[in-house]
This record gives C-alpha cells, sequence and structure tokens, in this order.
C-alpha cells in the first residue's frame, strides 16, 4: 500500500505494521486517539504542529517500511 498525506490514518494502522511505532517517533499517540481513525495523516500532523516538510519526511519513512 502506498500512503499519501491524503490517506485515512486508520488504513495506515491497519495496513502497516510499522506505522504504530514510526509515529509515536514522531510525538503522535495515534494508536489511542479515536479522532486519529477519522483523520488523514495530513490532519493528524497538522493538529501536532508538524510542516508540510515534516509531513513529506515522515510519508517517505512510513513507505519504506
Amino acid at each position: 500500500m502506498k500512503i499519501t498525506k491524503k490517506t485515512m490514518m486508520s488504513k495506515i494502522l491497519q495496513e502497516n505494521a510499522d506505522a504504530a511505532e514510526i509515529l509515536f517517533e514522531t510525538g503522535m499517540g495515534c494508536v489511542g486517539c479515536s479522532m486519529a481513525m477519522q483523520e488523514t495523516l495530513e490532519d493528524g500532523c497538522k493538529a501536532h504542529g508538524m510542516s508540510d516538510k515534516e509531513i513529506s519526511k515522515l510519508v517517505e519513512k512510513l513507505n519504506r517500511k
């Protein structure tokens, strides 16, 4: 599965076994947040104050796993 910034957080967490660990490393506790299941990756990142550049790097990292 190719992850983009528009991919739903729920889909990322279901499809990518390493996603939770990667998200925790960036300060996002998405696994335990009910809102995350209704947001895109970009929405969650913006809510945590991440810049577009940081989001792009996170997308790249998620796609490497």
